[in-house]
């Protein structure tokens, strides 16, 4: 077989994500229909900014999801190697040295082969699914922390406030490359600390849903009690699972490489939400309706919940998807200096710090996981200024 052209390159990889296309097209067509009742979400379509970020963003998540989890799109196993395939350009034949070639198995490598004959095509796509993995549900996370920590030290200031501030900017005070790459050397994980980290990051989701549940149904209290009993049961049943991988189920568990940088991200990313959910609730809480709401008797997780955080989700919802982007910069750091996540991993650092080693006499190994890597992040930014705009004209 003879190599494809770029024109026939572009034209397969299309065909590839053809489950991505049918998914993209079905979101939008169901959100631009039902946009008017889909609260800020649904504004976000009348932002063209907006609209273009969502669909860069919503293309890497699909691309993650099918390609990663339910292996649709990609063409070659992401450790499967072939020693006729090293560091062939893109559109090469695929062949093999040793054994029969597996008659099922896609002809081409479209992206071309890595210095260990691998697909870079395949691994960029399975890249996408360790980012989609860690870097939304990290910044939740962080996101969680930070606004349980936030709101009380706005709300009540004085010596709280005091305290919780100096914390967070203790932390905030160390680089934070020096303060992942301590997180996650070897040496610091042998000592058991991240796991302990985690023992107490990972509580503050339970404790933000018990008392939401608690501060809103505190006149119900079996509608309370049932919401409360739920939230404990799965949260604690999570939190032995990917804390401590003591799950007496045997079903949940993390593996210990990737629950270190999931660690070094949430811990990295909470003071900074700290520190702007407690100036947002310091300016809200002097608003009428929160006098009205103190009027009422209502009590200060209430007010803090119910009413001070509604009124805080639009720069709060600009913040989360910068801090993605933000998160996904600083895998790909990782992984671009061989930190966190195990050597054979295709996240897209470890990719791009592979493929710039041969970058002076081979450039496609590198390129295809950095260019994902930089649309992630522009969509991520576009979505963030579309929400914006649409947040300040709710």
């Amino acid at each position: 077989m003879e190599s494809l052209s770029w024109g026939e390159i572009i034209l397969r990889m299309l065909g590839q994500f053809t489950p991505v296309w049918i998914a993209l097209v079905v979101t939008f067509a169901l959100s631009v229909t039902c946009k008017r009742r889909l609260g800020l979400y649904g504004k976000l379509f009348d932002s063209p900014i907006g609209m273009i970020g969502f669909a860069m963003v919503m293309f890497w998540v699909f691309t993650g999801v099918f390609g990663g989890a339910f292996d649709l799109i990609t063409t070659h196993g992401v450790l499967e190697q072939s020693a006729s395939m090293k560091n062939k350009p893109p559109g090469t034949p695929f062949s093999k040295l040793i054994g029969a070639p597996d008659p099922n198995a896609y002809p081409y490598y479209l992206f071309g082969g890595d210095h260990l004959g691998r697909d870079v095509f395949s691994r960029m796509i399975v890249g996408a699914w360790e980012v989609i993995k860690i870097a939304p549900f990290a910044s939740l996370f962080a996101f969680m922390v930070g606004i349980t920590l936030g709101l009380p030290a706005g709300y009540y200031g004085g010596k709280l406030d005091t305290v919780l501030s100096f914390l967070a900017n203790l932390i905030l005070a160390f680089p934070v490359i020096l303060l992942f790459y301590l997180l996650v050397t070897p040496e610091i994980v042998l000592t058991g600390i991240p796991v302990y980290m985690a023992a107490v990051l990972f509580v503050f989701p339970i404790v933000f849903l018990v008392i939401l549940w608690n501060s809103r149904f505190h006149t119900q209290p079996t509608r309370r009690n049932l919401y409360v009993g739920v939230t404990l049961v799965i949260g604690l049943w999570l939190y032995l699972g990917i804390a401590w991988n003591a799950d007496p189920l045997g079903i949940i568990g993390f593996p210990p490489n990737l629950l270190v940088v999931f660690v070094a991200v949430v811990f990295v990313n909470s003071p900074t939400v700290f520190r702007i959910v407690r100036g947002l609730t310091m300016d809200i809480k002097t608003r009428d309706y929160v006098a009205a709401a103190q009027t009422r008797g209502e009590g200060p997780w209430y007010i803090m919940l119910w009413e001070i955080l509604p009124n805080a989700r639009g720069p709060l919802l600009v913040d989360f998807c910068l801090r993605i982007g933000y998160t996904t910069i600083l895998l790909g750091t990782l992984g671009f200096f061989g930190l966190g996540l195990s050597p054979e991993s295709p996240d897209w650092g470890s990719t791009i710090n592979e493929g710039r080693k041969l970058l002076t006499m081979y450039l496609h190994p590198a390129l295809p996981p950095a260019f994902a890597l930089l649309s992630l992040v522009l969509g991520l930014n576009l979505l963030a200024d579309g929400l914006r705009e649409e947040s300040l004209r709710d």
